[in-house]
């Protein structure tokens, strides 16, 4: 069975390599690594298809070491017993460099098979993986190893290696590939950083473009085709799936209403109706919140519509949300409020509640004080009469600041003149 084009198009030195210059570039320290031939356990964090199995490889050929690779998605313990009962053997007299690829799916007792052999230098591991490996490899792995973060590859890069695979493509076929700048721009646009996307978006253009003479010729339309859905990256329980919602609140507090709408749509793009309506609920909230209270209603009937009539159609009320949240006035006043009490009360910092306030029925004999004491505020002017309300212990405690905006502004002046008048 023929390999796909990703794997057949290997780079023969690092410069061949596309991308991740912030470690490869002449004079960074994971290429002076790479040339010393003095390598160490590495862990590759990153994105799928930037070049972390690549330079594996890269680093297996160079260093004549005896490449193993594992799957951590499907290898089991006896895999890597099968792979330690080749030291010193004939296969790993020059030592064994093991390219275990998701290395966050191998449990803690199948990463720990492997420590001895690590720390002996028997073994030496290249683990990649797309999460934060911080929070999936385990702490002995992780300190014996030094890890590197691959990023998504621009455009201007993928095209580069989208012409050279075309020459690759021609070599093997035997006939010219007719590959117009923009058909190439277009792969590479549209792979989202990722370059195994782009190499079979560029195959299967091939393979689908009319041959003319002895010219394959790709055209846009094709190319289009093909790579319309490929530009999204996007898992729903891994860092990418953080990152933006992350950005998407970011944006909406920060009151960029183009970054905000970009979010949300690649939200809605994978299909994720759920994140974007909790974080617009939760923003109009958390961020908005007492500068504007009307909005906080407006937007939860923006999301039931939006629920109510489903994607495509969603997007709709849901723009209208984060654009007005976006050019509401903000305030964190209760959000930063709330906060602080529930600390308060997490530490341990409440006290009985005071006796005015208590659900008092009646007094025991014991009670030398009989009577409840509560003071009801709509019987006095304004609404309002001085007492006390929190325990004794925190009498004095302020949690609630008024924020700088005009609706709190009001409050506070309102509230300043009533209790100014009762002191």
């Amino acid at each position: 069975m023929k390999k796909p084009l990703a794997d057949r198009f290997r780079p023969q030195s690092l410069d061949d390599i596309v991308g991740q210059n912030h470690l490869l570039a002449p004079d960074k320290p994971l290429r002076r690594i790479i040339e010393s031939g003095e390598i160490p356990n590495l862990i590759f964090y990153g994105p799928s298809g930037v070049g972390k199995t690549t330079l594996a490889t890269y680093i297996a050929n160079k260093t004549n070491k005896t490449l193993k690779k594992l799957n951590g998605t499907t290898a089991s313990t006896a895999d890597i017993k099968d792979i330690v009962s080749q030291i010193n053997t004939f296969s790993g007299i020059n030592g064994i460099l093991l390219y275990l690829d998701e290395i966050q799916y191998f449990n803690k007792k199948q990463q720990q098979t492997l420590l001895e052999y690590i720390e002996n230098g028997s073994i030496t591991l290249i683990a990649s993986t797309t999460e934060n490996p911080y929070f999936y490899v385990y702490n002995a792995i992780l300190s014996r190893s030094t890890v590197f973060e691959f990023k998504s590859v621009p455009p201007d890069e993928v095209v580069r290696a989208v012409y050279r695979a075309a020459e690759l493509l021609e070599q093997e076929q035997g006939i010219k590939l007719d590959l117009p700048c923009e058909c190439a721009e277009k792969i590479a646009t549209g792979c989202g950083g990722d370059v195994r996307k782009a190499m079979n978006a560029l195959e299967l253009s091939v393979i689908s473009a009319d041959v003319e003479g002895d010219t394959r010729k790709v055209t846009l339309e094709i190319v289009e085709q093909l790579v319309q859905k490929s530009a999204l990256r996007y898992n729903k329980d891994g860092d990418e799936h953080y990152d933006i919602v992350s950005a998407y609140q970011k944006s909406m507090r920060g009151s960029d209403t183009d970054a905000a709408l970009h979010y949300l749509a690649r939200l809605l793009e994978a299909g994720d109706l759920i994140s974007a309506c909790r974080r617009l609920m939760v923003c109009a909230c958390e961020d908005v919140g007492v500068a504007y209270p009307q909005l906080i209603p407006i937007v939860k009937s923006c999301v039931d519509i939006a629920r109510d009539v489903g994607l495509p159609e969603a997007r709709i009320p849901l723009a209208d949300a984060v654009v007005m949240v976006c050019n509401a006035p903000k305030s964190n006043s209760a959000y930063m409020g709330i906060n602080l009490a529930m600390q308060d009360v997490k530490n341990g910092k409440t006290g009985a509640v005071p006796r005015q306030l208590q659900n008092m029925h009646y007094d025991g004999e014991d009670n030398q004080n009989k009577g409840q004491f509560y003071l009801y505020p709509h019987d006095f002017e304004n609404h309002y009469v001085k007492q006390q309300y929190l325990p004794d212990e925190i009498r004095n405690r302020v949690y609630y600041r008024y924020g700088d905006n005009k609706n709190e502004q009001a409050f506070k002046a309102y509230w300043d003149k009533i209790k100014s008048e009762k002191s």
